[in-house]
């Protein structure tokens, strides 16, 4: 899983019905001392994420899991995150 931030949002003409109650958002992943780790992506979410909230997404096979049947998704947001205390090593 990794970290990263909601920083807009996609909208669709159509969809594919197994994606119903769900939405897709662009997300910036997040590294360490607020910098970037990596291009932008777009994530399939269905618990209410908005913008600018931090989200841990999975990405690859195990972003299509949480699906019933096979669903063509390549990352999936499992949680939203409150706050996060981080301190880095000395």
């Amino acid at each position: 899983m990794r970290l990263g931030h909601v920083i807009g949002k996609v909208t669709l003409s159509r969809q594919d019905p197994s994606y119903f109650g769900g939405r897709f958002l662009l997300v910036r992943p997040w590294a360490a001392q607020n910098q970037t780790a990596g291009p932008t992506l777009v994530v399939y979410d269905n618990l209410g994420a908005g913008l600018g909230h931090l989200i841990g997404f999975t990405e690859g096979a195990e972003a299509s899991k949480p699906f019933a049947e096979a669903t063509p998704v390549d990352a999936f947001n499992a949680a939203i995150a409150d706050e996060i205390f981080h301190q880095p090593p000395q």
